[in-house]
């Protein structure tokens, strides 16, 4: 009878066991980054999971902590240094938190000549003198987000017309060929550092770093989506990640 009972009994603890394991808290990394040349705190660094899509922010002594398991790569990228990708290891989760050390760039800045409006006073001869930048976006029907025409010109509508019907090349090359690279677009779309993180930057580095992309694939799909140059330009990387995803939930439907 007790052998009975215990072959019964296996299943039900194996299936308890089961459970207590799926509902396990994820694990979570600490460290601390610091300036190579001088081993100061780091304050505000930005720290994301490329595998998990999760982002961080380090506090003024330069500590952080992060969602993360054993072979997760994390990116870490600060203003003026060089980012670096850590792999999280098993001695890393087994001793705790470690030292990250990133190494300040060089940066030459080119010489940028303003030229200021010279105004008369004469409110017709000013308006015409003063630049103006105009993106046009449009609407349609049926789509997630509307498309930049560029400047306002005759052939404008057409231009997007002939983006949503005449599915690129370009747009499969990305977005067909790596799904799941893309279905990340989603999930840093939610995570609110990596948002903040990305409002801050203009250099595409961490979305080429998650996405596993290059900055000529971004600017490419963009034009293909009829983003203007001037948007493709100057938008920060958070404006940028929007415009993608806009631009991969329309492939997705262009696609059925």
């Amino acid at each position: 009878m007790q052998t009975r009972m215990r072959k019964l009994l296996a299943p039900l603890f194996l299936l308890i066991g089961f459970m207590a394991f799926g509902q396990e808290e994820p694990t979570v990394v600490t460290g601390k980054v610091l300036n190579a040349a001088n081993d100061v705190a780091i304050e505000n660094a930005h720290v994301v999971n490329l595998n998990q899509v999760k982002g961080a922010v380090t506090t003024a002594e330069g500590d952080f902590e992060i969602p993360a398991k054993v072979n997760d790569t994390l990116y870490f990228s600060y203003l003026g240094f060089k980012p670096i990708r850590v792999r999280v290891t098993n001695d890393w989760l087994k001793y705790g938190a470690v030292k990250v050390k990133m190494t300040e760039l060089g940066i030459a800045l080119e010489e940028v000549v303003v030229r200021p409006v010279q105004l008369t006073g004469y409110l017709e001869i000013d308006a015409k003198n003063i630049p103006i930048y105009e993106n046009y976006r449009y609407s349609i029907s049926g789509l997630n987000q509307g498309y930049e025409g560029g400047d306002h010109s005759p052939n404008a509508v057409s231009r997007v017309l002939g983006a949503v019907f005449n599915p690129a090349d370009a747009l499969y090359n990305i977005f067909g060929k790596k799904p799941k690279q893309m279905r990340k677009l989603r999930e840093m779309q939610k995570d609110d550092e990596i948002r903040r993180l990305l409002q801050s930057k203009f250099d595409r580095q961490t979305l080429m770093a998650v996405l596993q992309i290059d900055r000529m694939d971004i600017d490419e799909v963009l034009r293909r989506c009829d983003y203007s140059k001037d948007f493709i330009e100057s938008a920060n990387d958070l404006q940028i990640l929007d415009a993608m995803s806009g631009c991969y939930e329309e492939y997705k439907v262009l696609n059925r």
